[in-house]
């Protein structure tokens, strides 16, 4: 049973995800993009001329949401879409320099808020904090899949 305690423990880790989230928000602000716009940067980095179905599935988001994106991000000159020289049904996405430069500050964003969150932690509380996060990950996508095959 769940006690909304404002110290128990849902209630805890609620705060804390929105605390992040705040953070992280306005980190990103200072350099003009949205939350959601580093994984993508980063998927592109990674891998550029990626395929709009393709990062839509590697980021879980709707095409419908992705396209949206694209266009947000093609518009501010981070990105830039092109046909498919072999397939033109197919829009290859791609990184531009000023798309690097704000990836990379994304990353220290990122880097930052980390080194916020556990500053005070001992290498081996990190380790188990992780293991627990990677459990309660592996719970909510094992109920995810019970309730999917329902």
């Amino acid at each position: 049973m769940i006690s909304w305690d404002k110290d128990s423990l849902f209630a805890l880790f609620f705060q804390v995800i929105k605390l992040q989230h705040k953070r992280m928000h306005t980190y990103l602000e200072k350099i003009n993009i949205y939350p959601g716009q580093p994984p993508l940067l980063m998927a592109l980095n990674f891998k550029d001329g990626q395929s709009q179905k393709e990062l839509a599935e590697k980021l879980a988001i709707k095409p419908a949401t992705i396209t949206v994106m694209i266009g947000r991000m093609e518009k501010a000159e981070l990105i830039t879409r092109k046909q498919d020289s072999e397939d033109q049904r197919i829009s290859r996405v791609y990184i531009t320099e000023k798309g690097r430069e704000i990836c990379k500050q994304s990353m220290e964003i990122v880097n930052s808020i980390s080194d916020e969150c556990f500053s005070n932690f001992t290498e081996e509380e990190k380790a188990l904090l992780r293991r627990m996060f990677m459990q309660m990950r592996d719970n909510l996508i094992e109920a995810s899949n019970k309730k999917e095959n329902v």
